[in-house]
């Protein structure tokens, strides 16, 4: 029997999060020829299932404040996503959020759109996946990790039940005659 300790960068959860995430990523990059309905279908398995796998992964501390992961989506690959999302959703791409910071200090409702919070959630997943492959040394992967968990705790992961709600009331509102107009 072999005793030897796995370590937290090559966990079980850690693993099927970053199988996840990257799926997710590769999802949002090749949206040009999805319809809405295709679109939103598959966001919806992956939407939970992210959650799910994110809200596994322990909390780490960061080990080296010095050592941060670096930024790899460039500001066209963000705009490319978010462009791309938003033709699909179209006119249902903007729904009103409660669940935002800003809320508490407004009397109207806030403006969001499905295509700004999926690309801000990819955004944040695609600079951990890739922080994580060129990463040199088991702590730099910890410290992406310790990243992602930090910044699902207090952004992304709210970012992701809120689009979550709006893509339902998308999916679920497109009727038989604009799903055959579709394919």
């Amino acid at each position: 029997m072999n005793n030897k300790t796995i370590s937290p960068a090559y966990s079980h959860n850690v693993i099927e999060f970053i199988t996840v995430a990257i799926e997710f990523c590769a999802f949002l990059e090749q949206t040009e020829d999805k319809n809405r309905k295709t679109f939103t279908d598959t966001i919806l398995k992956l939407i939970p299932l992210l959650y799910l796998k994110a809200n596994l992964i322990p909390k780490y501390e960061i080990l080296d404040n010095e050592n941060l992961p670096e930024d790899f989506v460039t500001e066209e690959n963000y705009n490319i996503v978010r462009a791309n999302i938003n033709i699909i959703m179209g006119e249902q791409d903007d729904y009103l959020d409660v669940f935002i910071e800003d809320m508490k200090y407004s009397d109207t409702p806030i403006l969001s759109t499905i295509s700004e919070n999926l690309a801000d959630i990819y955004q944040e997943l695609k600079n951990f996946v890739m922080a994580y492959k060129h990463a040199v040394n088991e702590e730099q992967m910890l410290n992406a990790l310790a990243e992602v968990k930090e910044e699902f705790q207090y952004s992304w992961g709210q970012k992701l039940v809120n689009v979550q709600r709006a893509i339902h009331e998308v999916r679920y509102s497109i009727t038989e005659e604009e799903e055959e107009e579709e394919m």
